[in-house]
């Protein structure tokens, strides 16, 4: 009888297992941007996008209608991706690549120049790309690495853009941040680009903290001029599966797997992203900061409006505009 207990309560215990993992698993994938909206006609700029979420952002973005510019350092890469991209249902015509290197100011002018000849406006410009460093490095510009790629690269290709941003309709920018711009300390940019005391974790939180900043500051100095159709937002992806785990022995490979369980795949990262750059909700919201699709505080420094307006005014002279 116990047995015959046992072997009933069995189909029970393993249903009632799998629907807490589906729940779970849907929890952790995040919010998801579900709007049925086109992107037909829209012009998209995505860095980054060879891999990881710009890879799906772009992926999303073309599905939608969209022509989508891919900016990446690598040639090669680029063509793998779109060729993953044209496998999985994607319009090959509205997917190309242009070269742009954000550690090297001067390749990121060439890549602007290349798009005013291409296009007369964008719509979308999604600074996706990033690096997080494993040590002190500069790069050709002299700034350090984790700053020059993922802030002042990133900056200096909005400012460049920006004229055709503005030519939109309804222009929209996507910095991609992360919660790690919360634990960013206050930034010193007198010291900023120092190897004195470098710590790469710190390093990449301060990079983070400077989209948002950008995002609220560009907001503002685009209202104050008079620009009303140009929206900046920064966004959290998300804790991402990643493939690091290729580098790690089998003891911790296995603990990947299981860690994986409770991250977004890149196609969840992506949804914040797609979600500031199409959703008819957000028409005129701008210097916010997104996550799960869903507006959320910022980091409280990056509140601060007089040091987001000497962000600014530093990263114009960094990157040669002022």
């Amino acid at each position: 009888l116990r047995m015959t207990d046992c072997n009933c309560s069995t189909p029970a215990i393993l249903a009632v297992g799998l629907i807490v993992v589906y729940f779970a698993r849907k929890y952790f994938k995040g919010g998801q941007f579900t709007e049925n909206v086109s992107a037909r006609g829209k012009v998209a700029v995505v860095t980054g996008s060879n891999t990881g979420i710009g890879l799906e952002t772009v992926r999303e973005l073309n599905k939608k209608g969209a022509k989508v510019y891919m900016l990446c350092r690598s040639e090669q890469r680029a063509g793998a991706a779109k060729e993953e991209l044209v496998k999985s249902g994607c319009d090959s015509s509205r997917l190309i690549y242009v070269n742009c290197d954000l550690g090297t100011k001067e390749n990121i002018r060439k890549c602007a120049e290349k798009m005013k000849q291409l296009e007369s406006h964008i719509d979308i410009l999604v600074n996706n790309a990033g690096v997080w460093m494993g040590g002190y490095e500069k790069t050709k510009d002299g700034h350090e690495m984790t700053w020059g790629t993922n802030y002042l690269g990133p900056f200096l290709l909005t400012e460049l853009l920006l004229p055709l941003v503005e030519k939109a309709e309804e222009g929209r920018i996507v910095n991609v941040s992360s919660l790690a711009s919360y634990y960013s300390p206050a930034l010193d940019l007198a010291s900023i680009d120092d190897n004195i005391d470098f710590n790469a974790g710190v390093a990449y939180t301060k990079s983070k903290l400077a989209n948002v900043m950008h995002a609220r500051e560009l907001t503002r100095r685009l209202r104050a001029k008079g620009s009303t159709t140009v929206t900046v937002n920064a966004v959290h992806p998300g804790g991402i599966a990643t493939e690091l785990s290729r580098h790690l022995n089998l003891l911790f490979k296995a603990a990947f797997v299981l860690l994986a369980f409770f991250m977004k795949t890149w196609k969840d990262g992506a949804q914040t992203s797609l979600y500031c750059a199409l959703s008819t909700e957000l028409k005129g919201f701008s210097g916010l900061y997104f996550s799960d699709c869903a507006s959320k505080k910022a980091a409280p420094l990056a509140m601060d409006d007089l040091a987001c307006m000497q962000l600014y005014d530093y990263s114009l002279k960094a990157v040669g505009l002022a």
